[in-house]
């Protein structure tokens, strides 16, 4: 009998299903102040690590950020290493990730995720990335930097990679100008990741209900 019941206990513990593991990145975007904020929408359904770029601290408040959520900058990419054979970070967080998510995405930022430059903790992590992952980017920037020229072409080479883009909204933004470039609201950026991974392990069970 109690073998039995050990049996069936184990069953259930391995046909749980575990929850997404979510890396969030903010880069250095005003919006940047709504990062704890996403990171919030996020913990319910989802295992939250957060990577920040060293220029987001300038607006993000960690106190803001839930207490389960790890939060990782450049300096613990270099502390965590000593020799060889120590874990690599921006590997070790692209192992564990099913998915990232960047937000906000900095017009800096995204000239260097097109440009391939990996120059910190966060661009390593996309340099590094394995794109049959999904990827999310929401940017945020002034409306002529969105409308630079160079921006479209940046975010073809995304779509290329099959990066996902949460498009920017129009509104008035931080410098005062009114205009599109404003990050999507965390709650958007959260419900289309949300259903995006849902959509994506209800094909992979066969479409079933």
């Amino acid at each position: 009998m109690e073998t039995g019941k050990r049996d069936r206990e184990d069953m259930e513990v391995q046909t749980t299903p575990r929850k997404p593991r979510v890396l969030l990145a903010a880069s250095g975007s005003v919006a940047a102040i709504k990062f704890g904020n996403l990171c919030h929408c996020f913990t319910e359904w989802a295992e939250v690590r957060a990577v920040v770029s060293k220029s987001s601290l300038h607006f993000l408040d960690r106190l803001s950020l839930p207490r389960e959520v790890t939060l990782y900058t450049d300096e613990d990419e270099w502390s965590s290493w000593n020799k060889i054979g120590d874990p690599v970070l921006h590997i070790e967080l692209r192992r564990w990730a099913d998915v990232l998510v960047v937000a906000p995405l900095s017009a800096n930022t995204l000239g260097k995720i097109a440009g391939g430059l990996c120059d910190n903790l966060m661009t390593c992590i996309i340099r590094a990335w394995d794109y049959s992952k999904p990827l999310f980017v929401a940017p945020a920037m002034n409306t002529l930097m969105w409308n630079n020229p160079f921006t479209e072409r940046h975010l073809l080479s995304l779509d290329e990679l099959g990066v996902t883009l949460i498009p920017p909204i129009k509104k008035r933004l931080a410098c005062g100008d009114y205009g599109n470039g404003a990050m999507a609201e965390p709650s958007i950026i959260y419900s289309t990741v949300r259903l995006f991974w849902e959509s994506q392990a209800h094909q992979q069970s066969g479409g079933t209900s």
